[in-house]
């Protein structure tokens, strides 16, 4: 579900601004919203009118006494490994919430880019508190949509450039490049290719970008033929690899921006009869759980999918609660995971 346009989300009246209209805490003015009985009468008629008067919409929820809260994930596929790691980050953090979580595959558009009716309305109907949406980001209008009807959102990963005031949860993939590029230098590589994911995307560029400042600061050249793009798939990726190969001086070491694209490098060494590590050095991006299975086990930057959910998870729970994140972007830390892909060049 690719997102059209840049339109920016508009911005409507939040708890907190009810709560400052009203002279009470947001907490108060959530209990009120939510129809809890702890609140003296006063202040009760204060908070109503202040809700009124800036046009607050409330949402349909679950009531707690009769039915767990409940939030959505969205995925952009429920057969993705990357899909199990995320969804067991948001389940646990949800389980420590009192919530429970919807899994569902990114919902379907209409040709003109309106959101697919049938989802939305279920969102509301079964009173979703808010929605995590993993490697897939609403179209324009969906956009509008969940402003409209106030469901607090947060992107996890988000392929995209959000617009203005969106907030998501990601890796720090610049410094993730960097590392795995410093790795392969420290062994002695110095024609080091890359091998990327789709151009002009946010993680995909700062992935490059670590790759060519780790270059830059050991005084290695670039070469231009050396950085090719295979847009996330593992077929692509072993064409790049056989690109790559056919040079006149090939390289020694590649850094693979994703391990489902480092399958199809590993590939295309095989079929020249070629070894990793002993002839090329692979260093993938992610440290899916089939890394390690792979034969020698995929040396690969750690992406911490799990703790990237259970952030976003509580993110939103406090944009359900009426607060607002200070920073739209929070970024997690990445890791080198040094297993048996790479080795000195002979």
């Amino acid at each position: 579900m690719a997102r059209t346009g840049s339109a920016s989300v508009a911005a409507g009246p939040t708890l907190a601004v009810v709560a400052r209209e009203a002279g009470v805490s947001v907490p108060t003015a959530s209990k009120v919203v939510n129809g809890r009985q702890d609140v003296a009468p006063e202040t009760r008629r204060r908070v109503t009118e202040a809700l009124d008067r800036l046009g607050y919409v409330r949402r349909p929820r679950f009531d707690g006494a009769r039915a767990p809260g409940l939030v959505d994930l969205v995925v952009q596929s429920l057969g993705d490994a990357e899909a199990g790691a995320v969804l067991h980050g948001a389940e646990e953090a949800a389980h420590g919430a009192g919530l429970e979580i919807v899994v569902s595959a990114a919902p379907a558009r209409t040709r003109d880019g309106r959101p697919e009716r049938g989802w939305l309305d279920r969102l509301v109907l079964r009173g979703s508190s808010g929605v995590l949406f993993h490697l897939t980001e609403p179209s324009g209008p969906q956009y509008a949509w969940l402003e409209q009807h106030r469901v607090p959102f947060v992107l996890i990963d988000p392929v995209l450039e959000p617009p203005a005031g969106v907030v998501s949860v990601g890796a720090a993939n610049w410094r993730g490049g960097v590392a795995a590029t410093e790795h392969l230098l420290s062994l002695g590589h110095e024609r080091v290719a890359v091998i990327a994911g789709h151009r002009r995307t946010p993680g995909g560029d700062a992935r490059v970008a670590g790759y060519r400042s780790a270059l830059a600061s050991a005084g290695v050249p670039e070469r231009a033929e050396y950085v090719r793009h295979a847009g996330a798939d593992d077929t692509a990726a072993r064409d790049r690899m056989r690109e790559l190969l056919d040079l006149p001086e090939p390289p020694t070491a590649v850094l693979v921006c994703s391990d489902r694209m480092a399958l199809g490098v590993y590939e295309a060494v095989a079929e020249r009869g070629l070894r990793v590590p002993d002839d090329l050095s692979v260093v993938g991006f992610d440290d899916l759980p089939g890394a390690r299975w792979l034969a020698p086990p995929l040396t690969t930057v750690r992406q911490p999918l799990s703790e990237m959910a259970a952030t976003a998870l509580h993110l939103l729970l406090r944009m359900i609660d009426g607060h607002r994140p200070e920073s739209t972007r929070t970024e997690l830390s990445t890791r080198l995971v040094d297993r048996a892909s790479t080795a000195p060049p002979r």
